[in-house]
């Protein structure tokens, strides 16, 4: 059995690997070709049929999905536009779950209010993974892919509040609304408060006990569930717990990790996200067969329609927020604005809705009975409604996006130049530090040593290539140096090479040869992420 169920997931984890590489191929956002491929899969002949524990959802997939995230989210534009994104993460959702929760009840016959706000907290939150599986290609705003990726945060945390609540309502048949506005609160500021507790202490073993990149792995790895099960075990959000531990993590790594664990890291948490997201939609498409199989209060063609309405409200409430709020805060004085995006991007923010990741593992969530043998009533419905939107708004919003920036011609010129003027300046005065402390410190090796000579004249040089450029001032030499770096890059693979041959050969120890090859990817890294 567990042989049997090791082998799927590990044929799922290899699929998705393929199946990522042909959307690249294809030029498909990801999140939207695994959802189609999952469906197609799904109903192959003797494909099984896959059934989750809903207590398992949450504890496997969230954690590390919303860590990686949060530990890849820059604070200070985070907490630059944190009015815009409590306003869609803490707002819209709230607004979403409110009017989805009506009109689900008035279109469904015998779906009850708290079932209206499980499912308008199940696809109240937007997922930032398909919105940026597509924004990373194109040239748009940085700032809005940040909003987009903060609001994800947020909206995550504040759905499945709302999403606990109605479920609790179900399952007691008790509810109000002025116990459930003080919990929130509650919930939401001590799993913050856990979430910070935790990451500080994580931080102060990074940073005073003698660790190594692994064992930094391991313990940055291990973080988002101890967060999670710790918040969750004295019921607070652990959801919010992740997010701030993260975030906190994230903004101290500089200081609290050395820089082999940081990239380290950084690859760890990129395949941890990869693996995980795509999971999530080709489980999508998955459970489609052994939902519509268990219906048994609607059929397939009610379940459709009402699928279809909700999923229309979700794009349109949005669309009707996004711009509610755009138009308050450009009545307010500019003091109080601190990003205030144009009519274009504010339609592109408006667009990107797409559900995802967090909609589907809530609605797996959902137990399967109330009490004893009573099943969770509408909870395939439910299900099914879930997986109308998400894949409504992942087809027809995520496959628009790339025609509606190029049709209204977003680009990102300004934050480019702004970008490349910062980098010279920062490229500048970094120089300059470095130039005072040689000259300082080491005023004696420049009098009667050439290597220190040397490598002055290189700093000295580099500031003078970065003031012509700053300054607009024709550089003869950028040619030049440019076919440098493409020398330098060269010898590089001429010295990975040799490696190769000495390996082969046995001509030197095998460990030696992998510390070099390991400093040679430091070196090509350095060289092909400096722009300059």
């Amino acid at each position: 059995m567990i042989e049997s169920s090791l082998l799927l997931i590990l044929s799922m984890l290899f699929v998705i690997t393929l199946l990522t590489m042909l959307s690249g191929k294809l030029r498909i956002p990801y999140p939207i070709f695994l959802v189609i491929a999952g469906i197609a899969i799904s109903i192959l002949p003797g494909i099984p049929k896959v059934r989750i524990n809903p207590e398992l959802v949450f504890l496997i997939f969230l954690p590390p999905i919303l860590f990686s995230a949060a530990w890849q989210m820059p604070w200070a534009d985070f907490w630059k536009m944190r009015r815009s994104i409590s306003a869609l993460g803490f707002g819209l959702v709230f607004f979403t779950s409110v009017i989805i929760a009506y009109l689900s009840h008035a279109l469904i016959p015998g779906f009850d209010l708290a079932l209206g706000f499980v499912l308008g907290g199940i696809i109240s939150p937007p997922d930032a993974v398909a919105a940026s599986a597509v924004l990373d290609r194109l040239k748009v705003p940085r700032t809005i892919a940040n909003l987009l990726e903060g609001e994800s945060l947020v909206n995550d945390a504040s759905s499945l509040i709302v999403f606990r609540f109605a479920l609790m309502a179900v399952l007691t048949s008790t509810f109000s609304f002025w116990d459930a506005t003080r919990s929130f609160f509650l919930v939401a500021g001590m799993g913050i408060l856990i979430g910070l507790a935790i990451a500080y202490i994580v931080s102060l073993i990074h940073k005073h006990f003698p660790t190594t990149p692994v064992i930094d792995a391991a313990l940055t790895l291990l973080a988002p569930y101890v967060m999670y099960l710790v918040a969750e075990n004295m019921h607070f959000s652990g959801v919010l717990a992740v997010v701030t531990g993260g975030l906190f993590l994230s903004y101290h790594a500089h200081d609290t990790l050395t820089y082999e664990s940081r990239l380290n890291l950084a690859g760890i948490w990129d395949t941890i996200g990869f693996l995980l997201n795509g999971f999530i939609f080709v489980l999508i498409g998955l459970q489609m067969p052994y939902i519509v199989n268990n219906f048994t209060r609607n059929t397939v063609k009610e379940a459709l329609y009402y699928g279809l309405i909700i999923s229309f409200a979700v794009i349109v409430i949005r669309i009707v927020w996004v711009y509610a709020f755009i138009f308050l805060r450009r009545a307010l004085p500019k003091r109080m604005s601190s990003y205030l995006p144009g009519n274009k991007e504010v339609f592109l923010i408006a667009w990107c809705g797409m559900r995802g990741v967090v909609s589907l593992a809530a609605a797996l969530s959902i137990p399967f009975y109330l009490q004893g043998t009573t099943e969770f009533p509408y909870r395939n419905l439910i299900l099914f409604i879930t997986f109308v939107v998400i894949l409504i708004t992942l087809v027809v919003q995520g496959l628009t996006i790339t025609p509606i920036i190029r049709l209204l011609k977003i680009e990102d010129a300004h934050h480019t130049q702004k970008r490349r003027t910062e980098d010279n300046v920062l490229k500048v005065q970094l120089a300059q530090a470095c130039l005072e402390y040689i000259d300082t410190h080491y005023s004696r090796q420049l009098q009667d040593q050439e290597p220190f000579r040397a490598l002055r004249n290189r700093y000295a040089h580099m500031i003078e290539v970065k003031q012509k450029k700053l300054s607009d001032q024709p550089v003869r030499e950028e040619d030049s140096m440019r076919q440098f770096k493409n020398l330098l890059l060269e010898l590089v693979e001429v010295r990975r090479a040799e490696l190769v041959s000495y390996r082969v050969n046995a001509a030197f120890d095998e460990e030696l040869i992998k510390e070099k090859e390991y400093e040679l990817d430091l070196e090509e890294a350095r060289l092909r992420s400096n722009t300059g």
